[in-house]
């Protein structure tokens, strides 16, 4: 069984397939040697050798197996536990973190954070992904939600997909946006010649993201950010199609050392969400990270930043 089929037209003669799709895809070239040897990747509907010659219009069907990810095992890593009940808990991911584990990141993650701090999670999500109701980024910064029983996860899943609960972010992008707030509503899939990157294209899911500006800083703004719907580096995506991608995003955009940044300005700052047992209202901000912080001071005239923005009540 695969996991993804991709299919690639040849746009110019080029070399070797496998270094060719090295190229255009996520996978490594060890990699697909591999899958081209199994028959896994067809040339114009034949079978061939990693050293076989790509020409111009050549059509290439790569059929992804199944991969293989140990189990996730319970791991000491230090968790910031904003809150904690028996059927939920709030955490605070720091950059840096994988949320599940995952082909090249087996371990290290939040989930084996999780199970290591509170053992037993709900198990809707697989054994890969136990309590983990939504995601963000391994490079984003903020809030999650996370279910320790079935029940409490897919009352917590309905409400993220009927929109009723909410996740709110703040981020620095490039430029200054003509307008002080709006709307993109542009599907996303993935990037047709580079598979390691999403983009806006025309058979996407659909996507919607709004904006508001909160600071503007000469060439840079400060903006608040709604999702509507939750799609794959859905924000990076959005605003690098705007022509005003997030600063520091080494994929959409570029890093900004002069800022301190070189991973993406992006922080989920606020959470809200209906209680799945009590019914009760729960809000949760989180306090901008660091480097935030510090990109935020270099673009202020006076070198500081509100009060406001640093205890993240935005």
């Amino acid at each position: 069984m695969s996991a993804e089929t991709v299919v690639l037209i040849a746009e110019n003669d080029a070399s070797r397939i496998d270094a060719y799709l090295a190229g255009a895809t996520e996978y490594s070239r060890s990699q697909l040697q591999k899958w081209l040897k199994s028959n896994a990747v067809l040339l114009n509907g034949k079978s061939v050798k990693p050293n076989a010659i790509i020409r111009q219009g050549d059509t290439i069907l790569l059929r992804v197996p199944e991969a293989e990810v140990p189990e996730a095992v319970p791991q000491n890593i230090p968790l910031e536990i904003v809150y904690e009940d028996d059927a939920l808990c709030v955490i605070q991911k720091p950059k840096g973190m994988v949320v599940h584990p995952a082909p090249g990141n087996p371990d290290g993650t939040l989930v084996n954070a999780l199970l290591y701090h509170f053992g037993t999670l709900s198990s809707v999500g697989g054994a890969l992904r136990p309590g983990i109701v939504h995601r963000i980024d391994r490079d984003t910064s903020g809030l999650l939600v996370v279910a320790k029983n079935d029940f409490a996860h897919e009352r917590l899943a309905a409400q993220f997909a009927d929109h009723s609960a909410h996740r709110s972010y703040v981020c620095l992008v490039h430029g200054n946006l003509k307008a002080d707030a709006g709307t993109i509503d542009a599907p996303i899939g993935r990037h047709q010649t580079d598979r390691k990157r999403m983009a806006v294209v025309k058979d996407g899911r659909r996507a919607v993201t709004h904006w508001q500006v909160l600071e503007r800083y000469g060439d840079a703004t400060f903006l608040h950010v709604e999702l509507e719907t939750g799609r794959t580096h859905q924000i990076r995506v959005h605003m690098a199609y705007e022509k005003h991608p997030i600063l520091g995003d080494p994929v959409y955009g570029s890093i900004a050392p002069k800022l301190g940044l070189y991973s993406q300005a992006l922080h989920g700052y606020r959470l809200q969400f209906t209680h799945p047992i009590s019914g009760e209202q729960m809000v949760f901000t989180a306090p901008l990270p660091e480097d935030f912080i510090t990109a935020l001071k270099r673009l202020s005239i006076n070198g500081t930043v509100p009060e406001w923005v640093t205890k993240g009540e935005l």
